[in-house]
């Protein structure tokens, strides 16, 4: 694949606090990169910094193996968290307007289209819902016809439903050779949407690869799920830890079926048992000790 975008030892420090600690990584062209922390990892100002929107301490950054120029701003697009709507427009309007912004823009009825604006296009910007606004503002960062997408958090509180129709939406710009930067809370968002990933934490990078390649990487086994009401083992008797949450025991293994099998032998009820394989939410915790949320 061609690198659009290589950053190199990338730091950035606000006086005595450094935000970003040294990270390094290659995006290539026509992937979705994500980009996963938690809090205070530093996640949003390496973004913010690849967007030009705050300089670097030191470091290089590198597009299409140039540094950036003034035309690199018009070559990308970004959907930010919070982005403000004037309530007299119409959604079609709207994209109207920030399509008068560039020089180089893409058919509004295209966009329109592309992230499922047609039933309210029409409609004023305050009468829309939290999923069509998010679609709305999807659709204002591609008016550009930018090459290069920045995603911030863009399934923010939306629905089960309207995040799956944003995850569609997302996949079918990226079937357009579109390359997209994505920073999200949602593992199962990440897990769905991502070519390659890297974990940020305390400003430095942690853990980087595919989704598959940091599940196998940093997590072994999986965990198995009983009802409380079916398991009778004393702790004695098991061996490997279990604990016990709410109406369930849960316990964490390397080997699923050896843990399987010991329950079997010990004459464990087995009716309501769940296996929960390792996703990036095990990955996440793993190597941070706490939730992506907290």
């Amino acid at each position: 694949m061609n690198k659009l975008l290589a950053l190199e030892n990338l730091v950035k420090k606000y006086g005595a606090i450094t935000a970003v600690d040294g990270i390094s990584f290659v995006i290539d062209q026509g992937i979705c990169f994500g980009l996963l922390g938690p809090n205070g990892a530093g996640k949003t100002t390496a973004i913010e910094v690849i967007e030009d929107i705050v300089e670097p301490t030191s470091g290089t950054i590198l597009y299409k193996g140039q540094p950036r120029s003034d035309a690199f701003r018009e070559a990308i697009g970004i959907m930010f968290q919070q982005t403000a709507l004037l309530s007299f427009l119409t959604v079609k309007e709207t994209l109207q307007t920030f399509q008068n912004l560039y020089r180089r823009t893409a058919a509004i009825d295209d966009l329109i289209r592309l992230c499922r604006l047609q039933e309210f296009e029409h409609h004023m910007n305050d009468k829309i819902s939290g999923g069509q606004r998010q679609r709305l503002l999807l659709a204002a960062s591609l008016v550009n016809n930018p090459e290069l997408l920045f995603l911030d958090e863009p399934s923010t509180g939306m629905d089960p439903q309207a995040r799956r129709n944003l995850w569609d939406i997302v996949q079918s710009i990226k079937a357009n050779g579109k390359t997209i930067v994505l920073t999200t809370h949602y593992m199962e968002e990440a897990q769905y949407l991502c070519d390659e990933i890297a974990i940020l934490d305390h400003g430095k990078i942690i853990a980087q690869g595919t989704p598959e390649e940091l599940i196998q990487t940093h997590c072994r086994g999986g965990t198995v799920i009983l009802p409380r009401t079916s398991f009778s083992v004393p702790a004695s008797q098991l061996s490997r830890p279990y604990r016990e949450v709410k109406d369930r025991v849960e316990i964490e293994t390397d080997n699923i079926n050896a843990c399987l099998q010991q329950l079997i032998a010990l004459g464990t009820d087995l009716n309501g048992l769940q296996v929960r394989s390792p996703n990036l939410e095990t990955v996440f915790l793993n190597l941070t000790g706490r939730q992506l949320r907290a």
